[in-house]
């Protein structure tokens, strides 16, 4: 079973993808997995500039088909901020409870139908040969005037589906992988990846 590297350190993310890959006839590992610390810098000025960054680089690093994505939030009040600066909005080494913070405070004084935000997620699927594949997902909601949920991670507990009635973090994982930005990019890079088992 050939192996599917994980270009990401986030805990969240990677359960979420173990869930989404499953079944797909790879091994699904990750950078701690094969002992890969490199670490590269997101330098792009887009998600998927970041994505084909990271790709790419530890695809030829590790010789695995490799997938990296690149996601962030887009406030439409905030004139789409804040973006590819999500995970970094209160700082370098802000932590999730601190970019929530800072988001809700931007968004004092704005109402609920002014609060329209776009989760958004690009993956780059690369092989070690340096072939790229690239795949978008999007997720619309409201961001909410308090953070409710236990779940998911990042912007999760502010990100407000009204067609649910309930933000992201209060939503199972199952039920999450179905509907969000990651689900939406991870449904795409499925066919790719069953494509580059039969090729």
């Amino acid at each position: 079973m050939p192996k599917l590297l994980l270009a990401t350190s986030n805990p969240g993310k990677i359960r979420e993808y173990r869930l989404l890959l499953d079944g797909l006839g790879y091994q699904i590992t990750t950078l701690a997995e094969e002992r890969i610390t490199k670490i590269i810098v997101e330098t792009g000025d887009s998600y998927e500039e970041n994505a084909r960054l990271k790709a790419s680089s530890y695809a030829r690093l590790s010789q695995l088909i490799t997938l990296a994505d690149d996601s962030g939030l887009e406030v439409d009040a905030l004139g789409g901020e804040p973006g590819v600066k999500s995970a970094y909005f209160a700082g370098e080494i802000a932590t999730d409870d601190d970019n929530v913070k800072l988001l809700l405070t931007k968004l004092n004084g704005v109402p609920w139908e002014r609060r329209t935000a776009c989760f958004k997620c690009v993956i780059v699927i690369a092989t070690s040969q340096g072939q790229t594949e690239t795949c978008y997902g999007e997720c619309r909601g409201i961001i909410a005037f308090e953070a409710k949920g236990k779940s998911g991670f990042g912007y999760d507990p502010v990100f407000f589906l009204p067609e649910i009635g309930k933000t992201m973090a209060e939503l199972p994982l199952e039920v999450k992988n179905q509907i969000s930005h990651r689900a939406h990019a991870s449904q795409k890079a499925c066919q790719v990846l069953r494509q580059l088992l039969s090729a």
